[in-house]
């Protein structure tokens, strides 16, 4: 896709993918390999090793899914029965992962961010792009102006612009500088916006933030929203970052479109919770996908995921699979299901319990009579920390950290409003 700033000639990629490898919880060459931090328990020796994840088999079993937000597309082929489908998973261009916020984006190939300061903003009719997680404070370019500032123009090719900035204030030292911009095409059949902001006030609160929208002229439609906080949590005392993004699109000529919605939430003793909220349709077929991150900072891991498709004919398929450990103790369990238009139900559900001695013992069933039910010596392995954590998050925040509040007059103090005391479900997975 392109962009200019005389006209708007963005094509939406409506060609969605499907989610994950039906048949398990993990990937086939989707992502690149890259080393891991994970901790071995065999027996009573305990150990720290670098080691590289790479799974290379078109169909693997799926009792040994270890990675939370990995996706892939699912082809599902209607020849095969309902009780012995599999949904074969085919590779599909890498993303960033969530855990890896540092994920590169692409809006610099559309645009330059730093225009003459009388000239107008460039055009900024790109879509967002599907799966690439919560992009960095860097990533967005986000460079507000020091001065209020109301202009418009029009191009060459008659297409408009305008530019606007200000600052508004409030109690407990609360203070908002934003920009807004935007732009349409000489006939109005394309249109682009754009607000970027950064909030502060006394309590030591401070917001980093994006929303863009657009449309073009076949009728696409997208929208996307960007934030990044800093904050001290009212019952831990702890410095708490958390960024968070959203993004849709909907196709103008086709039944076809996307949602998303990440988050991140880390505090400066390594908890650390992560999640993601997908759908998408194109044409007959629908797919949602929902999973979550949630470690303690004392070594207690959950993880979590769900993911299922249909179409309109009326078949179904989904899979879903959970993994708690502590100590190197714990457990994994799923299911894998489809179901046919004609309402036929297939399942298989399986489970680990890890002792941390060596032994596994490891279980299942199937509706078509499959069973198994054994002890096995057999490593542990699990990811006892996030990949991306405290550090990581507050090296990439500068921008974020760098906020200057308003100053506060002598014996002015903030206003700390503690609110209820939080629900220990809300940290559940739904």
């Amino acid at each position: 896709m392109a962009s200019s700033s005389r006209g708007f000639t963005t094509r939406l990629d409506f060609r969605l993918r499907r989610l994950v490898d039906i048949s398990r919880g993990q990937v086939n060459g989707l992502d690149e390999p890259r080393k891991r931090k994970r901790v071995s328990f065999e027996g009573e020796r305990i150990g720290v090793s670098r080691i590289s994840c790479c799974c290379s088999d078109p169909v693997v079993p799926i009792r040994s899914c270890k990675s939370v937000e990995k996706c892939e597309e699912w082809r599902f082929d209607p020849k095969k029965s309902s009780h012995r489908s599999r949904i074969q998973a085919s590779p599909s261009m890498p993303f960033a992962s969530s855990h890896r916020s540092c994920s590169v984006s692409k809006q610099g190939k559309f645009y330059p961010r730093c225009t003459p300061r009388n000239s107008g903003p460039q055009s900024r009719d790109s879509p967002p792009k599907r799966d690439t997680g919560i992009a960095n404070e860097k990533d967005w370019g986000i460079s507000l102006l020091n001065e209020n500032v109301n202009e418009t123009g029009t191009n060459e090719d008659g297409s408009t612009w305008y530019r606007e900035s200000g600052e508004d204030l409030g109690e407990n030292g609360y203070r908002c500088r934003w920009t807004r911009m935007g732009g349409r095409s000489h006939d109005d059949s394309s249109e682009w916006k754009e607000t970027w902001w950064e909030k502060s006030d006394w309590t030591g609160y401070k917001e980093l933030g994006v929303e863009k929208s657009g449309r073009n002229a076949e009728g696409d439609s997208w929208w996307e929203t960007w934030q990044e906080v800093l904050h001290q949590d009212e019952w831990s005392n702890l410095a708490r970052i958390e960024r968070s993004a959203q993004k849709q699109a909907k196709s103008g000529t086709e039944n076809a479109g996307w949602y998303e919605k990440w988050w991140e939430k880390y505090d400066a003793k390594g908890w650390t919770e992560k999640g993601a909220h997908k759908y998408g349709r194109l044409n007959e077929q629908s797919w949602w996908e929902k999973w979550g991150e949630h470690y303690d900072g004392r070594g207690s891991v959950l993880k979590w995921t769900d993911k299922w498709a249909e179409t309109e004919l009326g078949t179904k398929w989904g899979d879903k699979w959970e993994e708690k450990f502590f100590a190197g103790i714990g457990s994994r369990q799923g299911e894998t299901w489809h179901v046919s238009p004609s309402g036929e139900r297939w399942s298989r559900t399986w489970g680990e319990e890890h002792f941390g001695n060596g032994k596994v013992h490891k279980y299942g069933k199937s509706t078509t009579g499959e069973s198994w039910d054994i002890v096995v010596d057999e490593e542990t392995y699990y990811e006892a920390e996030p990949h991306y954590g405290w550090a990581d998050v507050v090296g990439d925040s500068s921008q974020l950290l760098s906020i200057q509040p308003r100053d506060r007059p002598p014996g002015v103090f903030p206003n700390l409003d503690f609110g209820p005391s939080p629900d220990p479900a809300d940290d559940q997975p739904g």
